[in-house]
């Protein structure tokens, strides 16, 4: 069992020392201005312009074409075991092996699955973002974190224009993953490597909202 008291005594020690510096009348710190831009006039062109530069594949259809181009965009990867949240709907999956994560699949075989597929929460047009909160057609956090290529459904009408925007939008106790592109990195010599913590190929569909 780990002793606590050295713990205990240093922090009050350090608080000690701050009570003392602050003086017995210490003036309330006030507050900062926060001049920040809240919105922006970023959309649809600004967010494929962002995916294009995180090496992102960006590819437009309808409501209409949406199951003929989700089964095009895991042919186009070889894709064939797929894993599938609960919640995507089964006619984008006709094509393909889907794998259910119930019960939960071991990290095993997430890594040797051949891509994931799932649809979003909202995207953020600003930086390219894609938000995920585990709710239908998006499952745990791992499904997206493990496979080597993950196949996203955005809906236009989900993108919002700036990163305030998205923070009031979302729910804050949901689990939450934030994805811009590709997982990737630069080593000491500035080399770019992808898929460290995350797929390394990233497609995205974008789904025209109805007029």
């Amino acid at each position: 069992m780990v002793d606590q008291a050295p713990m205990t005594a240093a922090r009050d020690e350090i608080l000690t020392r701050i009570r003392g510096a602050l003086g017995p009348n210490p003036v309330p710190a006030t507050d900062v201005p926060r001049g920040y831009r809240t919105t922006t006039h970023d959309g649809l062109e600004t967010f494929l312009q962002r995916l294009a530069h995180y090496e992102a594949r960006a590819i437009q259809t309808t409501e209409n074409d949406l199951a003929a181009t989700v089964r095009d965009a895991l042919e186009y990867r070889n894709a064939r075991d797929v894993i599938a949240p609960d919640g995507v709907p089964d006619s984008w999956l006709t094509t393909v092996n889907p794998i259910k994560d119930t019960p939960p699949l071991g990290n095993d075989a997430l890594d040797a699955a051949d891509g994931v597929l799932t649809t979003c929460a909202l995207a953020i047009a600003q930086t390219g973002t894609i938000v995920l909160d585990g709710g239908p057609g998006m499952g745990r956090r791992a499904l997206t974190l493990l496979p080597d290529y993950h196949l996203c459904v955005v809906r236009t009408d989900q993108i919002v224009p700036s990163v305030p925007e998205a923070i009031n939008a979302i729910d804050p106790t949901r689990p939450l993953t934030f994805i811009s592109g590709p997982s990737a990195t630069v080593d000491i010599e500035m080399v770019r490597v992808k898929g460290v913590h995350g797929p390394r190929t990233l497609d995205v569909i974008l789904v025209a909202a109805h007029e």
